[in-house]
């Protein structure tokens, strides 16, 4: 079967040639993608002019570039849907939520990691330039409708990946975290492309919807065996137990923005193509895809937050909660209706603010006092108030106490996961839920409970601070916000709410799989 950009060029056979070039183009689609990438390439020239000229020019290109991709992302939301490339890349309203999440995690981390990369002596050209090159894989994987644009979209993000996990060279650690990730991503890769040429086999074409429909009226075990592989895949870009491998070693010898990054761009893009391949190709094995991912949720919530309350390093707690957090976004995946696609969405922009703002005071920490371990955090609050003050509702956040955003995300996950008669995704999710809270909770108790004599010899050598003079406001500005929205967002969620349930209103891909599942539940 055509692909859907061609049909319509088909059905216009009439038009000019330009307009046909136009329609089969539609450029405009992936104009936020454009933005980011002129920003991208006027980092590199401005980089070739040396470290200085890049570090007062670098920044504010940055900026640009993402905010003006923001902008355009904005002016796309319940546009007319025109497939664009052939078929190729689509923006509906689920590609623009997830593409918005990815840049502006990438803002963020951006603002966090300008005095990062100072301190650590790195220059800030290159860095800058390499992470807007995998935030444009990862907007083009969350739009991409055809095998081609989906292995192109993910390589880049991957290449990228691996190049800033090991950007810290004089580091060990950040070198062996990156070969880690580069072995284990190429297979990853590798596994992908076998799964993607028995789709192609099987179907004749490299469009997901044509691969869909195929699929629906002729399943075969070899599509069954291509559905393995693209899973694998896809649990390995979100971190999903028992592909969680990289996860921990990653976390802790990576600097810590591109962390910051992986926790919430990668894992966005990786949500995004999820919904694009299993919902929109295997709807012929919607059940099995679905058992599988129970499996996968169930492992992911149970291990990441039982593992997470015996680790000793911030950055490797929080991997292992990022696995947990994984699973429970799976739960609205699973359930496959408007409630829990849209939770999905609400609870990514949730993570969001939540994580970087708690990597934020992580790297605040870590710049002061050079230290990673959880220990050295005991008696913050008598040295720093703001860091413990953000530190703390970020994780109160992460671990679903009321009324922080996290919360109402949680609530929402579970709620949709109870309405689809999910009961033992919900159970899990609860009582993990519970576990996860002890150990954000630990974290706190360590900054605040301690007496001034029980606090930790880093604490206790800790540098004066004076916020007017700091002279680090992008990290304060991102700190700040994302602890703002954290703490005020669960109050008024209503709009995120609104949001996420257009995003899912606004996909054709989402509304198809809810008809269809509406039908078979009342079948």
């Amino acid at each position: 079967m055509p692909d859907m950009g061609v049909f319509l060029i088909a059905t216009q056979a009439t038009a000019a040639p330009n307009e046909l070039l136009n329609l089969a183009l539609n450029a405009g689609a992936i104009a936020p993608e454009g933005a980011v990438l002129i920003a991208m390439l006027a980092t590199l020239l401005v980089d070739l002019a040396g470290e200085q000229v890049a570090a007062r020019w670098v920044p504010p290109i940055c900026y640009a570039g993402l905010g003006i991709a923001l902008l355009l992302l904005a002016q796309q939301w319940n546009a007319p849907l025109e497939p664009s490339f052939l078929g190729a890349f689509l923006a509906d309203n689920l590609a623009i939520a997830f593409r918005a999440v990815v840049a502006l995690s990438t803002l963020l981390s951006l603002l966090i990691s300008w005095r990062y990369a100072e301190k650590c002596g790195t220059p800030i050209g290159e860095y800058a330039a390499i992470l807007l090159a995998a935030t444009l894989g990862a907007m083009l994987l969350c739009g991409s409708t055809d095998l081609v644009s989906v292995f192109i979209s993910l390589e880049t993000l991957s290449v990228a990946s691996y190049l800033l996990a090991g950007y810290m060279k004089r580091d060990a650690r950040s070198s062996e975290a990156a070969l880690k990730y580069l072995l284990i991503g190429s297979a990853a890769a590798a596994v992908f492309l076998y799964g993607a040429s028995l789709l192609y086999g099987l179907s004749g074409t490299t469009s997901l919807q044509a691969i869909g429909i195929s699929l629906l009226t002729s399943p075969t075990p070899l599509a069954a065996l291509a559905l393995v592989f693209v899973l694998s895949t896809v649990a390995f870009k979100i971190a999903a137990v028992p592909f969680h491998q990289w996860t921990p070693d990653v976390y802790e010898g990576s600097p810590t923005p591109v962390v910051a990054f992986l926790s919430v761009g990668s894992k966005a893009a990786g949500f995004a193509l999820a919904l694009r391949l299993l919902v929109g190709c295997f709807g012929a094995f919607d059940s099995q895809w679905k058992l599988l991912f129970t499996v996968l949720a169930v492992l992911s919530m149970t291990l990441g937050n039982v593992v997470a309350l015996a680790q000793t390093s911030m950055k490797r707690m929080l991997a292992y909660s990022s696995i947990g957090q994984a699973g429970f976004v799976m739960i609205g995946l699973v359930c496959g209706t408007k409630d829990g696609f849209a939770a999905m969405v609400l609870y990514m922009a949730a993570y969001l603010f939540m994580n970087l703002g708690a990597f934020a005071c992580i790297i605040l920490f870590s710049i002061r006092t050079g230290s990673d371990r959880i220990s050295d955090y005991a008696g913050l609050y008598q040295k720093d108030p703001l860091i413990t003050l953000g530190l703390s509702l970020c994780l109160l956040s992460l671990g679903g106490i009321p009324p922080m955003l996290g919360f109402f995300g949680k609530i929402y996950l579970f709620f949709a996961g109870w309405a689809d008669h999910q009961y033992l995704l919900v159970v899990v999710g609860l009582v993990t839920s519970v576990v996860s809270i002890y150990y954000y909770i630990s974290v706190i108790k360590m900054m605040v409970v301690k007496e001034p004599q029980e606090a930790s010899d880093v604490v206790k050598a800790y540098p004066p601070i004076q916020w007017t003079t700091i002279g680090m406001p992008p990290l304060r500005v991102a700190l700040l916000g994302c602890v703002v929205v954290t703490a005020v967002g669960g109050i008024l969620s209503n709009p995120l709410f609104q949001w996420a349930n257009s995003a899912v209103a606004g996909t054709p891909l989402l509304q198809e799989a809810i008809a269809m599942g509406s039908k078979g539940s009342l079948g």
